[in-house]
């Protein structure tokens, strides 16, 4: 929800972090928008360019797999997904959001890696292109977040 009360975590330091982005192409000029707020927030967080790994797939749907390759790589601290699902006229809407979302989620459970889910659902483009730089940065400092609170857990 935008500008929802998300509260203050400590400082965060992303530095020797390894972060794998998964960026949907569908909606682009939404998920590019994404992406650029995302690299640039991780950046500022001390995250290496070297150590962003950033790929792209068609659309939602294969996001999921994508993660899943890259957990089983074994070689990242968190992993970012990105996309952009805009309503339509059909069911179809709720088919892609309700099926990345799951997918998203079990493979983070799946191989114990922090997901930051920054897969948008809006009604219409206004909307998404409101929410597209916050969201990017949310999910960088997400994603640094729940990489260092994993790792001081183990």
């Amino acid at each position: 929800m935008q500008g929802a009360e998300k509260g203050t975590a400590e400082a965060l330091d992303g530095k020797k972090l390894h972060i794998g982005i998964v960026q949907a192409r569908f909606n682009e000029s939404i998920t590019n928008a994404l992406a650029d707020a995302c690299r640039k927030e991780l950046m500022a967080l001390g995250v290496r360019e070297k150590h962003i790994d950033h790929v792209t797939v068609p659309g939602a749907l294969e996001v999921p797999l994508a993660l899943q390759a890259m957990a089983e790589r074994d070689e990242y601290d968190a992993l970012i997904a990105l996309g952009s699902i805009i309503r339509g006229e059909t069911y179809h809407f709720e088919l892609v959001a309700n099926e990345s979302g799951a997918g998203v989620t079990r493979i983070g459970l799946d191989y114990k890696l922090p997901i930051a889910n920054a897969i948008l659902t809006t009604e219409n483009l206004e909307q998404a292109i409101a929410r597209q730089t916050e969201k990017g940065t949310d999910a960088a400092r997400v994603a640094v977040e729940m990489a260092r609170l994993v790792e001081n857990l183990a």
